[in-house]
């Protein structure tokens, strides 16, 4: 909100009077303070804001499984390198060439590393 100069050039703070007054009954006919949680005659919040705005976005959304949950994705493979298959596609000669030369340096590997286990 910031500082604001009245027309008797005062200054204002906007936001240090919205702080100082979000406790206080809004002017109209809802049952609200300035805040926005939902009050009753004498002033007790009764649902806070947060609750509301919570609610309002469940109604919103209509389905459970919007929510963001994290869940762990399923490994039905223990060993990924086993199984593994490339899926068939038309390669250009430049990717077939590029696909058998990592396959060989692949296989060069897993010598090298079976050859120092051996060791």
């Amino acid at each position: 909100m910031g500082m604001y100069r009245t027309a008797q050039g005062k200054m204002v703070d906007m936001a240090a009077l919205a702080a100082q007054n979000e406790k206080v009954r809004a002017v109209g006919n809802m049952k609200v303070n300035a805040r926005g949680d939902l009050i009753d005659a004498k002033g007790k919040v009764v649902k806070p804001v947060t609750e509301r705005r919570a609610d309002s976005y469940a109604k919103t959304v209509g389905n459970p499984g919007a929510q963001a949950r994290r869940q762990p994705m399923p490994n039905n493979n223990p060993n990924p390198t086993q199984n593994f298959e490339l899926p068939t596609v038309d390669l250009l000669p430049q990717e077939q060439e590029l696909m058998e030369s990592s396959e060989e340096e692949l296989e060069i590997e897993k010598a090298k590393a079976e050859s120092k286990a051996g060791k």
